[in-house]
């Protein structure tokens, strides 16, 4: 670890940290805090980026000593009272009502951008409205328009697909919440290449999420596919078995068979008989990785 990423230390500034979630999303952020009792479920008032916010406290409190991110920890500012707690209710309803009229003098503009969410900070000095385009928009006039009607400074973000499925959320094919709402921190370029080297079916419309594009999942097993087919020959190789020659059609790193084949034959083999009876041995593991870094350089372009 370089000097310039080496993580901050916080002993001394902060006891403990905590994580906080916000909307009760699933995903929550790290903050410090001293000599304030908190436990899973309480109401805290901290600044973000964005401005000041309540958020819902995500787990108990750990010891500063454990925290080795690169990511500054901001503090909480206190633990929500009940006035905070109704403002932040009248918030909710307030965004509601700012998001129709969003929609509204958007319809009248006729500009091409779809409204996904909007979000009043705590203090009401800053209303977020987030909004999906194909291309740029030019806002201006809307601006001027929402101006006169909320009395409050306006943030209008455009967002990808990807953002729009992590900020709206859902649950997954798995039956689980969208990765990307819950712990994934940001987006990595998946390869349909990653869905070829896991011998998936090339069904774009079943290996796609929420988003449209490629699912995330593809690649956390996608390593653990790569090694364990070092342990299986090439699909298309040429094997013998008992002079005979036979062709690799198929292999299943899962239940662990290779599938041979020729004109007058058909044989499914365990991996481990299919190594006594050819003398197959695990592939060169560093020759395999070279390879496999370059295939990876070609194909990072995202489907």
């Amino acid at each position: 670890m370089t000097e310039e990423t080496k993580p901050t230390n916080y002993i001394g500034t902060y006891t403990h940290y905590v994580g906080i979630s916000f909307n009760n999303a699933y995903r929550a952020y790290f903050f410090g805090v001293n000599d304030i009792p908190l436990e899973k479920g309480d109401k805290v008032v901290v600044e973000t980026i964005r401005g000041i916010e309540l958020g819902f406290v995500a787990c108990e409190l750990i010891p500063i000593e454990k925290y080795h991110s690169e990511l500054p920890l901001k503090p909480i500012l206190r633990k929500a009272t009940d006035v905070d707690a109704k403002l932040y209710e009248n918030n909710l309803k307030d965004a509601q009502i700012a998001l129709e009229i969003c929609k509204t003098e958007v319809k009248k503009l006729n500009l091409n951008m779809n409204l996904i969410s909007c979000e009043y900070t705590l203090d009401k000095a800053k209303i977020i409205f987030a909004y999906v385009a194909d291309d740029r928009v030019d806002f201006r006039e809307l601006l001027k328009v929402l101006a006169s009607k909320l009395h409050t400074r306006i943030e209008l973000r455009q967002i990808g697909s990807r953002d729009k499925a992590k900020l709206v959320g859902g649950i997954g094919m798995c039956g689980l919440p969208l990765c990307c709402a819950t712990f994934l921190n940001e987006f990595d370029n998946i390869s349909i290449n990653r869905a070829k080297n896991q011998m998936l079916a090339i069904n774009i419309p079943k290996l796609s999420g929420h988003c449209g594009k490629l699912l995330c999942c593809l690649k956390f097993e996608d390593d653990v596919y790569t090694d364990l087919k070092l342990m299986f020959p090439d699909l298309g190789s040429k094997v013998f078995i008992d002079k005979v020659e036979y062709t690799v059609t198929q292999i299943n790193v899962i239940s662990k068979t290779v599938t041979l084949q020729n004109s007058e034959d058909l044989l499914v083999l365990s991996l481990e008989d299919f190594k006594k009876q050819t003398g197959y041995k695990r592939k060169d593991f560093k020759k395999k990785t070279n390879n496999n870094t370059g295939n990876n350089n070609a194909n990072n372009e995202e489907n």
